[in-house]
């Protein structure tokens, strides 16, 4: 049984469970709701039905505690030790999260960034502000308590929170300054895995872009963006660039094969998209805050050996 606490005072049943066992069993969550399973107040409930303090959540076993979902505490991750603090005070929490980690459990990874860091640093009511792909390296910001999370989502949803991404794409994109416009929806299904399209039903995505940087090496082009999204959907920058003609390199759910081969040729390895910076009025300090990530010591390898074979390089 989960007795429902003051901070979570009028919240969705769904929500709730969600920032107790994890995003990554959100599928589970509903489906244990609609059939029944989870009970409040020893009767059946909806998914967007409001609770309140001393309200009894009584749960099934397939929901286990979050204490479950760690192994052993006494083992620190490696990459944990590794990653650096951007950011940190009373109510918030800023890292630069590496590549290739997930930021939380689910679809076949027992626990994520936050899962952990709740367990090692001591933040047992630590939340996800926004979400990070896996491959996606930079600013994450998390939350020490609800009422931080939910003044931080009123922020992203008033889109008074300003995000800007790098990336490093196939080609020289023109015009060198713009807008793109999409509407994507998820759940196509395209050679067997799920993509996200840009569908007529989809959900209104908008991203400004400007070049930074043209580059060109043994005739291939490439050139580094800033990117500001001013919508925060699933791979949004991802699938926006490849309908543009310009996939992020090493992208390789929506990139072209014959731009991964030349990349991968070119000594290239993972995907170059890192959420730079983040611009916010801290939730409640009310002052401004800016928080910035530097690069990936791989991109800055890799960009320096393509700058020093540039100039044998041609690009026609």
């Amino acid at each position: 049984m989960l007795l429902v606490g003051p901070d979570e005072e009028n919240s969705r049943l769904d929500r709730v469970l969600m920032r107790r066992f994890g995003e990554g069993k959100r599928t589970l969550i509903l489906r244990l709701i609609r059939k029944g399973n989870v009970r409040l107040n020893r009767r059946r409930a909806k998914p967007e039905t409001r609770v309140h303090a001393g309200d009894q959540i009584f749960l099934p076993l397939s929901l286990r505690s979050p204490e479950e979902t760690l192994p052993a505490r006494t083992r620190v991750p490696s990459w944990l030790e590794s990653i650096e603090v951007l950011h940190e005070d009373d109510v918030l929490l800023a890292v630069n999260k590496p590549a290739g980690i997930v930021v939380h459990g689910g679809s076949g990874h027992q626990c994520g960034l936050i899962e952990t860091m709740r367990e090692h640093r001591g933040l047992p009511e630590l939340r996800l502000a926004h979400r990070l792909d896996r491959d996606t390296s930079g600013v994450l910001l998390m939350a020490k308590n609800l009422a931080a999370l939910r003044l931080l989502a009123a922020s992203f949803r008033e889109r008074s929170i300003h995000k800007t991404y790098l990336a490093l794409v196939a080609g020289h994109m023109y015009p060198h300054a713009g807008r793109m416009h999409s509407r994507l929806k998820k759940g196509a299904v395209r050679g067997g895995e799920r993509m996200v399209v840009d569908h007529a039903g989809g959900k209104e995505s908008v991203t400004d872009f400007q070049v930074v940087y043209e580059g060109c090496c043994r005739g291939w082009p490439f050139s580094l963006l800033a990117l500001q999204p001013h919508s925060g959907r699933t791979h949004q920058l991802r699938v926006q660039l490849q309908r543009e003609g310009h996939a992020i390199l090493g992208d390789r759910k929506y990139a072209d094969r014959s731009d991964l081969r030349q990349y991968r040729s070119l000594g290239g390895r993972g995907m170059m998209l890192h959420a730079w910076r983040l611009r916010l009025w801290h939730p409640l300090r009310q002052q401004p805050l800016e928080i910035r990530a530097c690069l990936p010591a791989s991109w800055k390898d890799w960009l320096s050996e393509r700058l020093l074979d540039e100039s044998a390089s041609s690009c026609g």
